[in-house]
This record gives structure tokens, sequence and C-alpha cells, in this order.
């Protein structure tokens, strides 16, 4: 048996798309993570858990700056140079992001630099990359000569010697129960290209495209699920426990209804709760709006004016669709049958997250924190789909072994 094929994941998160690879047979080398509550995450269920990562002595297992990594470590890294098969991952969106406000002179977006500054160094065989639908699209009056931030990482990876290609795709098309449009990109190394005359750089898109149905059939999984195919056994309804804070309770499982509960409550367990399932405390008269909102099916327009709010973008959520795209604002979503927001649990099955994969850190934040802290729900927002990024994995050692 070959030696499993290695990656870095940069701008890791709180792990989906480690988690994604790692189920597609991938070994990590380290990841980088800016955030401690993310990492926290990673660390627990990727590094404690799993063993995931052949991690190097010279870097501590601890939340990074990358920026501060390709200063203190550039000798390291350039040690790595051409051994790596992969470096992935995709720069914090904000900056970029069509839902929030789009600031060109955001510091995030400076991150892109940073990105294209490592595989510089790094030079990987291979590269993923993958950022919101809004870095296709250009700033007004913007610099980079006014093209959009896809085109600008797109020309600097082609001087460094690859061949690239990027493209939207919607991930609701791939088995995740949300309407989440991405821009994915790979980039192939020139000298890896000639010696495979078979592999093109629209070879990943074409091979996604045709194996996700006997990749999700092989896990009795429906291409397009729905909301209530996710987390339809995660009613409030079913009864509630104690939580580990006194002032909120969590849910507990009901009966499973659909294929996509077996494979996210898979290696649970039996009779345990589940874990981040705690309900938010709504006052009463938000409470009442949502059932309002709920029974009369009200659109983000009608229940603003009905409510004579000044400021709402509430969705009351449709059970037989894919949600819209999930933000790192969990008030912004009403669960489709029951008067309140969706529990972290419940945002991570929209996520394909397995219910063993426990989250860590506060549940939110709010205020100038936001800046700083990244709680359960903003970990999960942010996050690649575990699900999807392992079908990502399965393309890309299929390329690498062609």
């Amino acid at each position: 048996m070959s030696a499993r094929r290695t990656y870095i994941d940069l701008f890791a998160g709180c792990g989906g798309l480690s988690l994604g690879l790692y189920n597609a047979g991938w070994k990590g080398l380290f990841a980088i993570e800016k955030s401690p509550d993310a990492f926290e995450t990673l660390k627990f269920n990727l590094i404690q858990k799993k063993a995931h990562f052949d991690w190097p002595k010279w870097l501590e297992k601890k939340e990074h700056d990358i920026n501060q990594i390709l200063v203190t470590k550039k000798q390291e890294l350039s040690l790595l140079r051409g051994t790596v098969d992969l470096v992935a991952g995709g720069p914090p969106c904000q900056g970029f992001s069509i839902a929030g406000r789009r600031k060109e002179n955001d510091t995030r977006n400076s991150l892109v630099n940073s990105y294209i500054d490592f595989i510089r160094l790094v030079q990987p065989k291979l590269i993923f990359f993958e950022n919101v639908k809004g870095f296709t699209v250009r700033f007004k009056n913007g610099d980079k000569k006014n093209v959009a931030y896809s085109n600008f990482i797109i020309e600097e990876l082609e001087s460094l010697g690859y061949v690239v290609k990027g493209q939207l795709i919607d991930f609701s098309q791939y088995g995740i129960p949300q309407k989440r449009i991405r821009f994915i990109l790979v980039g192939i190394r020139k000298n890896i290209l000639a010696n495979k005359p078979k592999l093109t750089k629209e070879t990943f898109f074409e091979q996604i495209k045709c194996n996700k149905e006997a990749f999700l059939a092989s896990k009795k999984l429906t291409t397009t699920p729905t909301l209530k195919d996710a987390i339809s056994d995660l009613l409030q309804s079913n009864g509630e426990v104690k939580s580990e804070h006194p002032k909120f309770k969590e849910g507990v499982y009901g009966r499973e209804t659909s294929t996509y509960q077996a494979y996210a409550r898979r290696n649970v367990g039996k009779n345990k709760k589940v874990d981040s399932h705690r309900f938010v405390n709504h006052t009463s008269v938000v409470k009442n709006r949502f059932k309002i909102g709920i029974k009369e099916q009200l659109s983000n327009k009608e229940y603003k004016t009905r409510f004579n709010l000044k400021k709402s973008s509430t969705k009351i959520l449709k059970p037989n669709k894919p949600t819209p795209t999930i933000t790192t604002l969990p008030d912004d979503y009403i669960h489709y049958s029951e008067p309140r927001i969706l529990t972290v649990r419940e945002y991570a099955r929209l996520q394909s997250f397995p219910d063993t994969f426990q989250f860590k850190g506060k549940y939110t934040t709010g205020g100038k924190r936001r800046i700083e802290e990244v709680p359960r729900y903003s970990q999960i927002g942010n996050a690649i789909p575990p699900l999807f990024s392992e079908q990502v994995g399965l393309i890309l050692i299929s390329m690498l072994n062609e």
C-alpha cells in the first residue's frame, strides 16, 4: 500500500476541510488557524481524538497567524518545498462576501497575498482554494486593476508555475442541505501535469461532478437533501435535559427519519445527549413573532413590515428545501416548525458535520468581540462542509495517481 498523500490546511478554521480530507484518506502535516476558539475545536477532534496530523516538532500545536509563520518559520517551510502533495484552504472571506458589507480595504483581504507567499515557499503539487461567490465579483473603483480577486489569484498562481482553473460550485448539488455557492480553485504544478497526459485543468471539475452520485449513493445519501432531512430528529418537542449552563436546556434525539440523519448520527451510540444542541431562551415577544411568522409563512420583507422592525433579515426556513447559505449570524434563520432559531448542532448538520464532532468555545458573541472571537456558530458558518471536502479529497488523490 502506498503512503498516504500529504497536505497542509491554511486558514483551517474548526477543521471542516481537514475532516473531509481525513475521511478521503489524506494525511495532514499541520494546520494554520489564527483563532484560538476555532483551533481548540480542530485540536480536540482531529489531533486529540483522531491523531490525524503528522505535526512537525518545529511548530507548536496551537493557533498561529500565517504572516508570523511566513517570517519565523521561513526556513522550515522552504525545506518542505516540492515534497507536499497539497496545500488546501481559503483566506477569511468576510471582506469579499456579498452577504455582508464588501470592503476592499478589509485587512483580511490581504491574506490572499499571504496565501500566495505560502504557495511560493512550499510549492505543493496541487492547490485547492475555496472562497465566497463574492471573490469573483469586482470591487467598484477598486485597485487590482479593477479585476475580481479570483482573476488576480489565478494570474499570480500561474506565474508561480501552476495550471489553474476556478469555478463556482453549489454545494446543495453535492449532498449538502444548504444552497451554498462557493468559488473553488484547483491548481496543478506544471511539471506534474507534464507527466500525466490525461490530466488537464478541467479534470477536477469534470470528475467531481461525474462522481458525486456514486459517492453519495455509497453512503446511502441523496444528492439534494432538504432541511427536514437534515434536522427533523432534533426537535425541541422531543424533550429537554439540563445543560452544563444552568440557564439553558439542551435537546435530545428523536427518531431518525432520513438517511442523512443516520449518516450524521453514526458512531454516536445509544442514549447519548446531543453535543451543542442548546436552545436559546427567547423572550415571549420574540417567540410570538416567530409563531406568527411560521404560521403565516411570512417572507423576509413581510416579517419586517408586520412587526415594524428597523433591522431584520429574518428568514422562516422551508422544510422541504435546502436552506439558504448559513452565515455566522444564527438570528437570521427561524426553524421551520418551532418558534426558535437553530441550535449549534442543527447548524452543524446543515454543514454536514457528524454528531460526533464536538464544538468548543462560546456559543455566541457580540459587539467589538465579534472581530476577535470565533464562537461555535461562527466556526460552523465559516467552515467548508466535510461531506463536500471528502469528495474533493478523493478526486485530488485520483489526479495524483493518474
